[in-house]
């Protein structure tokens, strides 16, 4: 179950379409029974987040917070995607993407890292860049690294 909080109100967040998607990715990972919360924020926000979590103090466009539910507890929690969506629509911008697409690309970014998939090094890098790819492209989303 894919759950969105934006509480910031953008206008421009298509909840439905991030629902579904992560929700079609969830299913091919055989984790569409867990919850996944999609969080909007403010660039404080994720700034703050950034900064706490990886002693970097400064916005950036999406985080992943791992769910830490031990299992004697019976919930199936994946975790936290928080996005920043003035960094996103900043990015897209500059990139000349659509607002929409990118959204949709960074939530399946940080759903990737917690399924567990990382980009630390080129080997890790090229694995999921090519699932992101693959995925988006089911989806009708363009190559977004090109």
């Amino acid at each position: 179950m894919v759950v969105i909080q934006n509480i910031i109100n953008e206008s421009l967040v298509d909840e439905e379409a991030l629902i579904n998607h992560a929700q079609k990715l969830m299913d091919e990972f055989d984790v569409g029974d867990s919850e996944l919360l999609i969080r909007i924020v403010s660039p404080v926000e994720i700034q703050v987040l950034n900064n706490e979590y990886r002693s970097k103090n400064q916005p950036t466009n999406v985080l992943a917070f791992p769910g830490e539910i031990p299992p004697e507890v019976g919930e199936k929690i994946l975790g936290d995607v928080v996005i920043c969506a003035e960094v996103v629509r900043e990015e897209a911008i500059v990139a000349g993407k659509d607002f929409s697409d990118h959204m949709i690309h960074l939530a399946i970014h940080g759903l990737l890292h917690l399924l567990g998939y990382d980009h630390h090094d080129m080997p890790e890098a090229t694995e999921m860049e090519a699932l992101e790819v693959g995925f988006l492209q089911k989806i009708g989303i363009n190559d977004p690294y090109q």
